[in-house]
């Protein structure tokens, strides 16, 4: 059992201690002063040291005379660097281009996002066609000065009259929830505040919604508190929240998270029950007319059970129950406990389901790459969807009746593609296209395999312009992820496009700990296996630099969130192997990140320091905060915002606090604060392109670029 003791400065645990002597100084480059305090946890009997406590209060004023030091310091770096303008000016130029999502249908209208191009946040559009010009509906850009209001959900009526839209300020997760009208675009009185994590489940009458909110957290403690105790409530139209009806809630399981699904006859309510992180799901089930109780469908939390669809009393779900794959089985309310098997496991890894236009549609991965298929109720193969490359289809939603359906596809060299899908027929039409300027024939992306260390194969997708030759000296960015069953799939995005045009080669590494592969390869990376995920980003590396594609001094390597704490602990681990590290927005004190928002709720990836010794004894082992031991770092720049929520700017602050200290190389130690920023969702255009190019503006410093 853990035993905690903290001993903290006579100042106080969130107050700077007495700076010691500016570290850093030694290599000729003037740190910020990070005092070194006198706090000290003990687990299991070891006493473990942690020495920037204080940086945990992001709004203490030492905290924020740090944060202005250390962004004033990566400011003189990268603002001297002759080609970070060139840069800029060429991401703005090529993401000038005009950006739709796929269009939605409700009652015979037609619902996207649209971005003219450098708009700081895309407008929410409305149409009578899915690929006209509609009309805007409303326009996150008109509710801030700055652009760092975004919309963060919507979710229209059945009968297209009212959008539920949720906003979020500076990036934050907490969503304030309002209702318009869509047909005269002004706003009711509706007004939902602490809600996270949620969308809004629309009653059949189309009168009011579900949701899923939080309590009030303490005043000031929006961005630290940790969330606990979600309840699910339903929105009554023009009703006050404080009247809001309690749905389901368990007080007893604070760690409970709620979804909720209407099926399209109106006839039930179902309420998906998520714990954390958890790849496993409970289901229950309530009838909407008369007295009908709640039936706990799925109630042993042994599988994830992800409802697709149901006509009267059989429904379908999506599950990996006795399929770590995912498989699609239907079950009948008269006979609860018999499962059919619809649609039996693959050597692909199912993603998503969707009951559409009579037919399952069902999208697959297939060695990290997008593979769609058509079925009849009942499992027998239609087709295949024939995709117009290699590369990410997402979407295909819709009603049951829909004959049509929409999906996105894109690429590492194909910007996102509209197509409308009849899944009768089959017939495919690509509705819009986006318009960049470049010629995509110039670059070719190949996927290779290659052995980790305990000899598992690992696939990686290696893109670049097709003039380069690879002689050993091409720099080389390497990105990965590697968590929470989340698969990192070809994606288009501009500022890989930047580094590739000139000249770069851009890697992308599917670990163990994602979801490429279903859950045996995520559970291959969890807990005390999370240094496969480590061990297969090495490999990764070493491979690129075996194979002759580049050198060491190179080679930088990237990640954000999870990939953040997978970037931290590689550079611990072979400082010597890179030229240049990014790690963003990462979960870096693994002893104390679940103490934090909805930290908890990774456990389920991570393990905490006090479940057990042997967990304790593992994290400690690669926590990056705890491991900046004295050795020559390649140059490293954290990155972080001030307004996330989700993973604490405190992992960062205090991990670049650590790196700069134990810095005994030449190469510079950065941080980079954003204000008015969160964990990365809704961040303005214009912050966004600021940030990239200080990104490739690092990379050409530390790699020795001349862009």
């Amino acid at each position: 059992m853990l035993t905690l003791l903290i001993a903290v400065a006579a100042t106080g645990c969130a107050t700077a201690p007495t700076p010691e002597a500016e570290p850093g100084a030694d290599v000729g480059i003037a740190y910020p002063e990070a005092a070194r305090g006198a706090v000290v946890d003990t687990y299991f009997g070891e006493e473990v040291a942690d020495p920037y406590r204080w940086l945990e209060d992001p709004d203490a004023p030492e905290t924020r005379v740090w944060i202005e030091a250390q962004n004033a310091l990566t400011r003189s770096v990268l603002d001297a660097e002759p080609g970070r303008q060139v840069v800029r000016d060429r991401l703005q130029a090529l993401w000038d281009f005009e950006k739709y999502s796929a269009p939605s249908k409700r009652a015979g209208r037609y619902f996207w996002t649209y971005n003219s191009g450098l708009s700081n946040q895309s407008t929410y559009f409305v149409g009578d066609a899915p690929d006209g010009e509609g009309r805007a509906l409303l326009d996150p850009n008109t509710l801030s000065d700055d652009g760092t209001i975004s919309l963060s959900a919507t979710s229209v009526s059945p009968d297209g009259r009212s959008l539920a839209y949720a906003t979020s300020d500076g990036g934050s997760d907490w969503q304030t929830w309002r209702v318009r009208d869509v047909e005269t675009g002004e706003d009711g009185d509706d007004l939902l505040e602490w809600v996270k994590f949620s969308g809004a489940w629309w009653a059949p009458d189309s009168g009011g919604f579900y949701y899923a909110r939080y309590p009030a957290p303490e005043g000031g403690a929006e961005l630290e508190d940790v969330n606990l105790g979600q309840a699910l409530y339903f929105h009554r139209l023009g009703e006050p929240q404080s009247e809001d009806a309690l749905v389901y809630s368990n007080p007893d399981e604070p760690e409970w998270g709620y979804e909720a699904r209407v099926t399209e006859d109106g006839a039930y309510l179902l309420i998906e029950v998520g714990q954390g992180t958890e790849d496993k799901t409970r289901v229950y089930i309530r009838p909407l007319s008369g007295d009908g109780e709640l039936t706990k469908l799925f109630d042993a939390f042994d599988a994830y059970y992800i409802y697709v669809g149901s006509e009267g009393d059989r429904f379908w779900f999506r599950t990996n129950l006795d399929a770590p794959r995912g498989r699609v089985v239907s079950v009948s309310l008269s006979a609860p406990e018999a499962l059919t098997e619809v649609i039996p496991e693959s050597e692909a890894t199912l993603r998503r389901t969707a009951f559409v236009g009579g037919h399952l549609v069902a999208s697959y991965l297939e060695d990290a790459k997008s593979a769609v298929k058509v079925f009849t109720p009942d499992g027998a193969h239609v087709r295949d969807v024939e995709l117009p490359g290699i590369g990410t289809a997402r979407g295909f939603g819709g009603r049951q009746d829909d004959p049509e359906t929409f999906f996105t596809f894109s690429s590492f060299t194909t910007p996102s593609e509209i197509w409308r899908y009849d899944v009768a027929s089959g017939a495919a039409a690509r509705l819009r296209a986006a318009a960049v300027d470049f010629d995509p024939s110039a670059y070719v992306t190949e996927q290779v395999f290659y052995e980790s260390a305990d000899g598992t194969k690992v696939p990686m997708f290696v893109s670049r312009r097709s003039d380069v030759v690879f002689d050993g000296t091409s720099p080389t960015l390497l990105y990965g992820y590697g968590g929470f069953n989340i698969p990192i799939t070809p994606t288009f995005k501009v500022d890989r496009l930047v580094w590739m045009e000139a000249g770069g080669v851009y890697a992308v590494a599917n670990l163990r700990g994602g979801g490429e592969y279903g859950a045996d390869w995520h559970a291959a990376g969890t807990k005390q296996n999370k240094q496969n995920v480590f061990d297969d980003f090495i490999a990764a590396a070493e491979h690129l630099v075996a194979s002759g594609i580049t050198r060491t001094d190179r080679l930088a390597i990237e990640g954000r969130s999870n990939g953040g704490l997978l970037v931290g602990a590689t550079v611990l681990q072979r400082p010597e192997l890179f030229g240049a590290a990014l790690p963003g927005v990462g979960v870096l004190d693994m002893l104390r990140y679940h103490r934090f928002t909805i930290g908890w709720a990774w456990a389920s990836d991570y393990g905490t320091s006090e479940e057990s010794e042997a967990m304790f004894r593992y994290l400690r082992a690669y926590s990056p905060v705890h491991n900046a031991a004295p050795a020559d770092y390649p140059a490293t720049m954290v990155t972080t915002g001030d307004h996330d929520d989700r993973v604490v700017p405190a992992h960062s602050f205090k991990f670049a606090a650590a790196l700069q200290h134990a810095q005994a190389g030449e190469a510079p130690v950065l941080i980079r604060v954003e204000t008015r920023a969160g964990h990365g969702a809704g961040t303005p255009t214009s912050m966004r392109l600021d940030e990239l190019a200080d990104r490739h503006a690092f990379l050409n410093h530390a790699l020795g670029i001349n862009p």
